[in-house]
């Protein structure tokens, strides 16, 4: 497929344009003469430079009104087979409207610019809402022998038939697909030098297995007995805090080759819009690391390529202990030839101290008020000695539904050795919608302060606030001691 072009028509789209350049490093900008600037190309007439581009097959994403892009390219609406992807993206980037080419990939090119603006992408298509697949643009290795066949075998997808699967494919058997050995409808997938053997119709879809992607299949097949021979791979990524913008180039890379996807729903919820029908998702509860970790390792060794999802840092109260944990504990052989790689993140004690300017300027040190994993009596000594020895201390967990107590022992603790004047920082939903940080002193803490969703900065002794203007406060610990 071509690289992709990123049509605006004033200068005000630049922002959302580059936003997306982020996400889609190929795509090029096109701006009107005369009304843009920055854009990387300029042309003279719109409508014409639109219904080029599409019609040698150059995916399109106008920031503009969905309407102007279908006036402009309704005249060659003719195969739907043929049409490059085409999006409307609004200016301010708030929405994301894949419009045409569902069978060339504008639906997961649409998640890609969604993730970077933070939006929900707004697809339409039927099928992929309800079964998580699609059966008209099917994955690399496969060819759809009978495409003219497909509008009916869907509609009566939809209308509450169940589908027989004969051969194996896993992006079909990982989907929400009513798969059934008394369906009435039938998908048969074949190796491609049997193409004779095939026999479609419009109540069977006939999909055609490429020679390396059969040998893959055959692979994974055979590796209920899994030797130390197994390529697995698991890697083991922080998302950052929340925002999209704020995760790393690798981990997105990760993400998006991945075959199975591992982690704590809410956290799996925040890159959703990355993944592909074909990825396996599989999410659990927060408090079963150790659980989550295993079925990790076993995925990974059957030759999955398996990603445990993590916010923040993956080594930083997070899954990457977990891991390496299980796989000293339970140390299975099948485990051995795993690729095992941890993809850092923006930790949310970074993110935190970002937003209201330097508090982690000097030493500091972290500490969960977590008392599941530890006794309080470790967690208190450890405050105590980080408040003698005049740190910054950031706290993890400090708050949940069942700990309600901990956050004001940990107050009495630091007021012996802190002034009751400390700047102390409160961040919550960093990175995602409802955002707040807030600046208290040490005396003025209390529990209703903060949740799970909450990291909290006490500064030491040397940490300051200061304003800028009437209306912006920065906090920061100096350098010099």
């Amino acid at each position: 497929m071509k690289p992709p072009v990123i049509v605006i028509l004033t200068e005000t789209s630049i922002t959302v344009a580059r936003k997306i350049q982020t996400a889609i490093p190929e795509s090029v900008i096109y701006g009107l003469v005369d009304r843009t600037r920055s854009a990387d190309f300029t042309y003279t007439n719109f409508g014409e430079t639109v219904r080029e581009f599409f019609q040698t097959g150059t995916p399109i994403m106008g920031i503009c009104a969905a309407g102007i892009l279908i006036r402009t390219l309704a005249p060659l609406l003719t195969n739907k087979w043929q049409e490059p992807p085409v999006l409307a993206i609004a200016e301010d980037g708030s929405a994301v409207v894949p419009l045409l080419g569902g069978l060339q990939g504008v639906n997961h090119l649409a998640r890609q610019i969604a993730s970077v603006l933070q939006v929900a992408p707004a697809i339409t298509t039927t099928g992929e809402i309800r079964f998580k697949t699609t059966l008209l643009s099917p994955p690399l290795g496969y060819q759809l022998v009978n495409p003219d066949d497909a509008k009916k075998f869907l509609a009566d997808l939809l209308a509450g038939e169940k589908v027989k699967l004969i051969g194996t494919a896993d992006w079909l058997e990982n989907s929400n697909l009513p798969i059934s050995a008394e369906g009435k409808l039938t998908i048969e997938i074949i190796p491609k030098d049997k193409l004779e053997l095939a026999k479609p119709s419009t109540n069977c879809l006939v999909y055609l297995l490429e020679e390396a992607t059969q040998t893959k299949e055959k692979l994974e097949l055979s590796q209920g007995n899994v030797s130390s021979q197994s390529q697995g791979k698991l890697a083991i990524v922080g998302t950052g805090p929340g925002a999209m913008n704020w995760m790393s180039p690798e981990v997105r890379e990760v993400l998006e080759k991945a075959t199975d996807w591992v982690g704590y729903k809410t956290y799996l919820d925040l890159v959703e819009s990355l993944r592909k029908p074909e990825i396996v998702r599989h999410e659990s509860d927060n408090r079963v690391e150790l659980d989550r970790a295993e079925i990790a390792l076993d995925l990974a060794a059957q030759g999955r390529s398996v990603v445990v999802v993590s916010s923040g840092d993956p080594g930083i109260y997070a899954m990457a202990a977990a891991v390496f944990e299980v796989l000293e504990k339970k140390g299975k052989p099948a485990w051995e030839a795993i690729t095992i790689q941890v993809c850092p993140g923006i930790s949310a004690m970074q993110a935190a101290a970002a937003s209201i300017g330097a508090p982690l300027g000097h030493d500091f040190c972290a500490i969960s008020l977590s008392d599941i994993l530890k006794p309080w009596e470790v967690i208190a000594r450890r405050i105590e000695l980080a408040a003698q020895a005049d740190l910054v201390i950031t706290f993890y967990n400090p708050v949940s539904k069942e700990r309600t107590w901990q956050l004001e022992k940990a107050k009495e603790i630091l007021l012996q050795w802190r002034s009751p004047q400390t700047p102390v920082v409160l961040a919550r939903n960093l990175g995602r919608n409802g955002q707040t940080v807030t600046v208290k002193l040490l005396e003025q803490l209390t529990i209703a302060d903060a949740d799970m969703r909450t990291v909290i900065l006490i500064g030491s002794s040397k940490t300051r606030i200061v304003q800028q203007g009437t209306t912006k406060q920065w906090v920061y610990t100096p350098r010099h001691y």
